[in-house]
């Protein structure tokens, strides 16, 4: 089973700071990511933050294993490896 923990570290008034851990079995990967709060804004629908990355990184995790996701990154580099990212998270 794969779990996604979710958890917000800081904000400041452009951005949100978040730390992820992806667990499988007794496997575990660490991510630290940024979140512009524009960016939010605009492909949220509504979902909270918190959800919002976790369904990134479901998103993800349909395409690559958990290793093989960077360990620090801004969540809009996800669309420089697929494009269809911006889509497929509005939707």
């Amino acid at each position: 089973m794969l779990d996604i923990e979710v958890k917000k570290i800081k904000e400041d008034d452009q951005q949100y700071f978040f730390d992820v851990q992806i667990t499988e079995e007794n496997n575990t990967t660490e991510h630290q990511v940024i979140l512009f709060k524009n960016d939010y804004n605009r492909l949220s629908k509504q979902k909270t933050p918190e959800e919002f990355i976790k369904k990134s990184f479901e998103f993800l995790l349909e395409r690559e294993s958990k290793e093989s996701i960077l360990k620090e990154f801004n969540i809009l580099d996800i669309n420089k490896y697929f494009s269809e990212y911006e889509r497929e998270i509005q939707s």
